[in-house]
């Protein structure tokens, strides 16, 4: 028989955040019965480490909202939650780098009226600290007063300010997701991918507790390559014209990552958009109609362009990851401690690396490494970051 709470069962390491959900889908269901005396949270903000679930424990909980049987798993109303398309969900994913204002009004408006098939109107913004200033404003009027069938969930690294605005925070129920350990990922992947227990063990360690990844370089030979690619760069680095080479296979392995991620999403959104405006069509006003589409057409690869901007950004980023996991290793080395390696297969080199660089410098690399996401991320340009960071690497 199928579990209550089953749509909360593919997610890694959360038991304490499942319980209070799933206390707070009981109060949701006694509220659409007609039990006037529950009152449940309208406002929830999922904090935590990339990779730890934010966006997949934020879709259980709106699956299991809208399920009769809060959260079987295998119903209409779980199944079209699950897979974005249900009617009264409505999900914020940005394009680009950040999420506008425009957008933003224009779903809280949506959200405020009533639910069209489901029990409950859900509003689910998957990156939530990228909410520029007004489109943060727009959300926090709606979440001020929210419609007494509407649900606001918000993702988020942390409820810090810099992440989500304190006006926000404070009117959320915040639910933090802690990182999954290696045993519990290797475990999720032995469980459901069928991954022998040495392969999964490595890839848990070496996603450093990122489910997503972890299953990546557990099932995925190209995504194995991309990494070795990257995990070569500190053996590499033998001089000034190095360093420039070696940041632009960072960003070219970067962006063939991204572009693997993108081509396959941006055709079926074409093809789907295409076929919606009649593509094809022979019948009278066809030829009119495609004339009329060509901006929408352009519309949508402006927001595939954005998007694509966002993907390579995300793509540099788990690569600086697992260089900055290399650097750690070593830094551990160099100072006699024995922690379990982040990257095991890498754990001699690593450690020839720490004792021949000694502490401070093996150190100054690591901040090198660091200094670059941050760079990275208040938008400096990445190929400007990416090669300061290599030189410093070089010199130590």
């Amino acid at each position: 028989m199928t579990s209550p709470s089953a749509v909360f069962g593919g997610l890694v390491g959360q038991d304490e955040a499942i319980k209070t959900l799933e206390r707070a889908v009981r109060a949701a269901d006694a509220i659409v019965r007609g039990d006037n005396g529950t009152a449940m949270t309208h406002a929830w903000l999922f904090t935590g480490p990339p990779g730890a679930g934010r966006s997949a424990t934020a879709r259980a909980f709106a699956a299991a909202l809208q399920c009769e049987q809060r959260g079987c798993g295998v119903c209409q109303a779980c199944h079209t939650t699950l897979t974005g398309t249900h009617a009264d969900v409505r999900f914020v994913v940005p394009d680009g780098l950040s999420i506008g204002v425009g957008e933003m009004r224009a779903l809280v408006l949506r959200a405020a009226s009533a639910p069209a098939q489901g029990r409950w109107q859900v509003l689910l913004v998957e990156d939530a600290d990228r909410l520029t200033e007004a489109a943060g404003n727009a959300l926090l009027k709606a979440v001020e007063e929210p419609p007494p069938r509407t649900v606001f969930l918000l993702c988020a690294p942390s409820a810090h300010p810099d992440d989500v605005s304190v006006t926000i925070r404070s009117r959320c129920r915040i639910v933090p997701l802690t990182q999954p350990s290696a045993e519990a990922i290797a475990a999720m992947l032995g469980a459901r991918e069928g991954i022998d227990e040495r392969t999964a063990l490595w890839a848990a360690a070496a996603a450093q507790g990122h489910v997503g990844r972890a299953r990546l370089l557990a099932c995925d030979e190209p995504s194995r390559t991309r990494r070795a690619a990257v995990l070569a760069v500190p053996r590499g680095l033998t001089g000034v014209g190095a360093c420039f080479d070696a940041a632009s296979a960072l960003i070219a392995t970067a962006d063939a990552e991204a572009a693997v991620l993108a081509t396959d999403t941006d055709a079926k959104e074409r093809a789907a958009l295409e076929m919606a405006l009649g593509a094809g069509g022979t019948g009278r006003g066809a030829a009119g109609a495609v004339r009329g589409a060509a901006g929408q057409l352009k519309d949508l690869e402006r927001r595939q362009k954005l998007r694509a901007t966002r993907v390579k950004r995300d793509s540099l980023d788990r690569a600086l990851v697992d260089l900055a996991g290399f650097y750690r290793d070593a830094l551990a080395r160099a100072l006699g401690a024995t922690p379990d390696p982040i990257h095991v297969d890498l754990a001699e080199q690593s450690a020839q690396a720490g004792q021949h660089w000694g502490p401070e410098s093996t150190l100054r690399r690591l901040e090198a490494v660091l200094s670059c996401r941050t760079a990275i991320d208040r938008n400096v340009k990445p190929r400007i970051a990416v090669e300061a960071m290599m030189l410093t690497l070089w010199r130590g």
